[in-house]
């Protein structure tokens, strides 16, 4: 096949796509004028410009231009029920008739609260915020406040949110630590601060030596080590067989602080992956699901440690928000968690199993080197064989893929899929079984698509 005939299939894949969009590119022109590449999140941008979406019902999302898409991302994990489920909408109007936000304490936030700690294992206080970021940036002020010491130990590729202390190694790095072999080399976020290095550590994901090795190096000055219990932006990758409870035996070894950030991972049981996995961490930063679809953080862990946030006491660590606890977020929120039982958690993850195991099927029988990993409800395509046990693993896949992970998620928006352009896929209760053999069936027609790319351009992915 010649590059001309693989130019066309990319060519054809795109051009399908703007048939279907013209709307959306005249709503990204116009946004370009305000927004910097016409774009407010950056996770949600792909090229040559996204769809714009004007509706959500269950596991559906309509876009200006009149499309239909099952959605395989609820916002990013999110959406835990899907786009407007009737009890959280009939929990949110109720609250709104009263008001969303009074700048006083009220009861839901403390039913709410409440709720969650009767879930999750390390929750014996907690806070609320409005993002996952700010659950991990409180929760690493907590720990730097009640350990006295500085430093923090993070996984390379691990993704916290947006403040500076954590924009280190997001995006993986290799090479070596000098005086610490095996470490990944340590570099920032361009819009970060150089210093944060002199207080962020960094270890491959699932790699216990590593972590041994700087709380040996550094054991009176690290406050806490932190970490994504799977990671997620970096590719759903699952801890191995002893991983956590290592952590948790080096940390108390080492008086040193855990914190697991549960932002996404909180869905794969009733109070997270401490629950499912029986290991307790002293502080936890969650997100996402637990604000029903309204902006939401928190942070929470063992009772001495939050005490430092009590405002009766004298120089208590000072924690505010406009927003914190709003009414209208702990209304949603806590209608969605009652709805989150275990036969829902037992119906996504089960779903979630399917879909994995049908992806890894597509790969096979159109003999491309490919995978899905993830626990539970969550998903990752990736596009390498071999056990995927690190971040710097997980990305290798995506320069092997070339140009295929970008006109993969332009295929399945073509054939009525909204998913992550990275090839994240998440599960809602409002699926069932029939919507996860659909999008099989599609993902293995667009893979049996893109093959000829593969045959040409990355015949090191042919599985045979």
């Amino acid at each position: 096949m010649t590059d001309k005939r693989l130019h066309e299939i990319f060519r054809d894949i795109e051009e399908r796509y703007r048939q279907r969009t013209p709307k959306a590119a005249e709503h990204n022109a116009r946004a370009k004028h305000c927004f910097p590449g016409g774009d407010t999140r950056t996770a949600t941008f792909y090229q040559p410009y996204p769809a714009y979406m004007v509706k959500g019902q269950g596991c559906l999302l309509y876009d200006v231009d009149g499309n239909q898409y099952i959605d395989m991302l609820s916002n990013y994990t999110s959406l835990i029920h899907g786009h407007a489920h009737p009890k959280i909408m009939e929990a949110v109007r109720a609250q709104l008739e009263n008001g969303s936000v009074f700048g006083s304490a009220t009861e839901i936030q403390y039913i709410h609260a409440e709720h969650l700690c009767a879930r999750v294992p390390s929750l014996e206080q907690m806070r609320y915020g409005n993002s996952g970021t700010e659950g991990t940036l409180f929760a690493m002020r907590a720990a730097r406040a009640f350990s006295g010491k500085e430093m923090f130990i993070k996984m390379d590729g691990g993704y916290h949110g947006s403040h500076d202390f954590i924009e280190v190694n997001v995006f993986p790095g290799s090479g070596t630590e000098p005086g610490a072999a095996g470490l990944p080399a340590r570099h920032v976020e361009p819009s970060a601060p150089l210093s944060v290095l002199n207080d962020i550590l960094v270890v491959p994901f699932n790699d216990l030596d590593a972590v041994e090795i700087l709380l040996k190096k550094y054991e009176d000055k690290i406050a806490a080590v932190i970490l994504e219990p799977m990671l997620g932006a970096l590719g759903m990758v699952t801890p191995q067989d002893g991983y956590l409870k290592g952590l948790r035996e080096l940390t108390e070894s080492y008086g040193v602080l855990l914190i697991f950030d549960e932002v996404i991972t909180f869905r794969i049981s009733t109070g997270g992956i401490q629950k499912s996995e029986g290991v307790t961490p002293d502080l936890t930063a969650m997100g996402k699901i637990i604000g029903g679809g309204f902006p939401v953080g928190a942070f929470g862990g063992r009772k001495d440690i939050m005490a430092l946030f009590d405002p009766n006491q004298p120089n208590a660590v000072f924690h505010s928000g406009t927003f914190n606890g709003t009414d209208i977020v702990m209304a949603a929120g806590l209608a969605t968690l009652e709805l989150y039982d275990q036969t829902a958690v037992d119906q996504v993850n089960a779903l979630g199993e399917k879909l994995r195991n049908g992806v890894n099927q597509a790969f096979k029988k159109a003999d491309i080197t490919g995978q899905a990993t993830g626990l539970g409800s969550l998903a990752q395509i990736h596009w390498r064989p071999g056990e995927i046990t690190n971040a710097l693993e997980s990305v290798e896949g995506f320069f092997l893929a070339g140009e295929l992970p970008k006109f993969l998620h332009l295929e399945l928006m073509n054939r009525g899929f909204y998913c992550a352009k990275r090839g994240m896929l998440v599960i809602s209760t409002a699926m069932d079984e029939t919507i996860v053999d659909k999008f099989l069936e599609e993902f293995a027609e667009a893979l049996d698509l893109l093959k000829p790319y593969v045959v040409e351009k990355a015949p090191h992915l042919l599985a045979g």
